[in-house]
């Protein structure tokens, strides 16, 4: 059992890119295919589909993006730990890199970007950053 799943999605993601991998297969949970939802409508991954591997174990299967042979998911960084909780009010909401990235925010309406969340005027746990 993992004590972080969002740490472990992220650095799942960080590595296959690294390495350049064109797939990348992540054990199922209802948060993993939400952040995977908002990765998609931003643009920074190809697909993604939920499927059973061969021990019937649900997985999401992550068609990672590339632009000129490089990744578009230039960096991910984990903002609020199991250990430390970073939450903030929509008026404090972060800019990353000055709007061109994003930031994942876990507010009472689901998993929304930064920009989203502004909009709706919604606080919450701020989950990572992604540009």
């Amino acid at each position: 059992m993992k004590t972080d799943p969002i740490s472990d999605f992220l650095t799942r993601i960080r590595n296959a890119c690294t390495v350049k991998h064109k797939f990348l297969d992540i054990y199922y949970s209802k948060l993993k295919q939400e952040l995977s939802k908002v990765l998609l409508q931003n643009g920074y991954i190809l697909d993604f589909k939920i499927t059973n591997n061969n021990q019937n174990i649900k997985i999401i299967k992550i068609a990672l993006k590339y632009y000129k042979n490089t990744s578009v998911i230039q960096n991910l960084i984990r903002i609020s730990k199991p250990g430390l909780r970073k939450y903030t009010k929509y008026k404090n909401l972060p800019r990353v890199l000055n709007g061109l990235g994003i930031a994942i925010i876990s507010t009472s309406y689901g998993i929304l970007t930064d920009k989203q969340a502004r909009k709706q005027k919604l606080g919450g746990e701020i989950l990572c950053y992604i540009f």
